[in-house]
């Protein structure tokens, strides 16, 4: 019985944290990490990890320079880029 509390009791916060964490691009970084790093010397967890970490850092990346393109976009007058001025005198 006790064993079973013991589990439930870390389960819970870890189910919960599942909600908060985005885990972009991490299956796909782990599967190839797995892959290279069984390939690599039967290291297929570490190569996983490793794998999750670096296309999370990627994602976060590309997700980055998307929104700074979509900043910059927004911010460019609908006019085809010619802005009409009156001239100064």
């Amino acid at each position: 019985m006790r064993k079973c509390i013991v589990a439930l009791a870390v389960a819970a916060p870890l189910a919960l944290l599942s909600g908060v964490a985005s885990a972009k691009g991490c299956l796909k970084g782990a599967a190839v990490g797995g892959v290279v790093g069984h390939v690599a010397g039967h290291h297929a967890v570490v190569g996983a990890a490793a794998g999750c970490v670096i296309e999370h850092h990627r994602e976060k990346v590309r997700d980055k320079a998307a929104a700074q393109q979509d900043k910059r976009s927004q911010n460019k007058p609908s006019d085809g880029g010619t802005a009409h001025t009156a001239p100064s005198q």
